[in-house]
């Protein structure tokens, strides 16, 4: 019983290395008929094993795993050329800069006066939690701020635009509204802005995409030399017309001393000192005319200089919001080349009303439409600015300066260490 156990075993045996042989020898036969190859040769290329058979198959497949993976290294090397341009460029660019946020696209656009610089795409606030829209610069910049708000959540490369909450900062770009208020970049684009900008940089938000354009007009300020003091002049005439003290301490410091002979002579009192004059900080100054506050506002460094009274051609009628932007000095050293956006404002869709029917007939609908969208140049020529204010500008006129003329007033956002903010919804 059992030798007949082991016969059947060594038949089955017989029967598969017989198999086995067959085939090899069959396949040491095709391939001596293909090429002359020698047994030895032939057979070590063939499998004759179910694993050696899964090796081959997964030779095959290497090549198409070493495409992906070349095919995934082109697409990293093309993303750093990129960004290496990017940072080229960001080397290169110069003050003034504009920073262009459209929220229907999703996308930052950073321009070095009129040249566009780099472009980044973004995350804005949600329906719930919207971006406000309008004019802003950076007030503040946190390399690794964390949020007061949101469980103290990291929003590193901080520049923020309003005290209320609103800032530029690094985070989860997902291609669609997606904050509750701020704009999210990039992390990569979100170190090289931070790095780039300097308080000031001017931020304008918007629906749409916007871009600068150059403009010249006769009513954009000039460069007033301010004027010096002749050398024999006396003292007390350089003092600031604007210190009536101080003009009255060196008027009674100039009176002439009471003769000797004088009984009881009047001793004068010293003479107060001058009234000091708060120096300015340092940087472009920013100038807003509002036609509903009917002023023209100056401000410095984030303070305010002063501001007048102005006077409006069409009162009635608005001006739009424009942001003007000195850039460089003519070859006369005293025109500047200027820019300006163009910034819609939100306005209500048009209404209708009816129009008053005639008797024993329907009334009609009438579209009401929407005022006008003011031009940059038709709302400098409906600007009235005293000629004194004028001057005084021009003497603090530098590359970088701006100017903003709206129909909006100065509003809640627009307060202690901020430039003006003009909120068009």
């Amino acid at each position: 019983m059992h030798a007949c156990r082991r016969f059947v075993a060594n038949r089955s045996f017989f029967r598969r290395d017989l198999l086995s042989t067959t085939s090899a020898l069959a396949v040491i036969g095709f391939a001596l008929a293909a090429g002359g190859a020698t047994p030895a040769t032939a057979f070590t290329l063939q499998p004759t094993t179910q694993a050696q058979a899964q090796d081959t198959r997964a030779a095959v497949v290497r090549p198409a795993s070493g495409q992906r993976f070349a095919s995934a290294t082109r697409a990293k090397d093309k993303e750093k050329a990129a960004k290496d341009a990017t940072a080229d460029l960001l080397a290169k660019a110069k003050d003034p800069y504009n920073i262009i946020i459209s929220i229907d696209r999703q996308q930052l656009t950073l321009y070095s006066g009129e040249q566009v610089i780099a472009r980044s795409s973004v995350s804005t606030g949600t329906p719930g939690h919207p971006t406000p829209t309008g004019v802003f610069s950076i007030i503040q910049k946190d390399r690794w701020h964390h949020s007061n708000i949101y469980g103290n959540a990291p929003m590193y490369y901080m520049q923020r635009i309003t005290w209320s909450g609103v800032a530029m900062h690094e985070g989860v770009v997902p291609n669609h509204p997606a904050s509750h208020g701020c704009i999210r970049l990039p992390g990569s684009f979100a170190r090289q802005l931070w790095g780039l900008t300097k308080l000031g940089a001017r931020v304008i938000v918007a629906r749409a995409p916007l871009s600068p354009e150059p403009i010249e007009h006769s009513h954009l300020f000039k460069l007033t030399p301010r004027p010096e003091a002749p050398a024999d002049t006396d003292p007390a005439q350089s003092v600031p017309t604007s210190s009536n003290e101080a003009k009255a301490a060196f008027a009674m410091q100039a009176t002439d001393q009471p003769a000797a002979t004088t009984p009881n002579p009047v001793v004068p009192q010293a003479p107060k000192p001058a009234e000091a004059v708060k120096p300015l900080k340092p940087g472009p100054i920013s100038v807003f005319i509002s036609r509903k506050e009917g002023k023209l506002f100056v401000r410095k460094g984030f303070e305010p200089v002063f501001d007048v009274p102005v006077t409006f051609e069409q009162p009635d009628q608005p001006l739009g919001t424009h942001v003007f932007t000195a850039l460089s000095l003519k070859d006369d050293n005293r025109t500047l080349h200027w820019m300006v956006v163009n910034v819609p404002t939100s306005m209500a869709a048009p209404a209708k009303r009816m129009e008053k029917a005639k008797k024993g007939t329907k009334p009609a609908p009438v579209e009401v439409s929407a005022p006008r969208q003011e031009t940059a140049a038709g709302a400098l020529d409906r600007v009235n600015i005293p000629q004194e204010a004028m001057d005084r500008i021009g003497e603090l006129m530098s590359p970088g300066a701006s100017l903003v003329i709206s129909d909006k007033g100065l509003g809640g956002e627009t307060g202690k260490g901020t430039d003006f903010i003009v909120l068009t919804r």
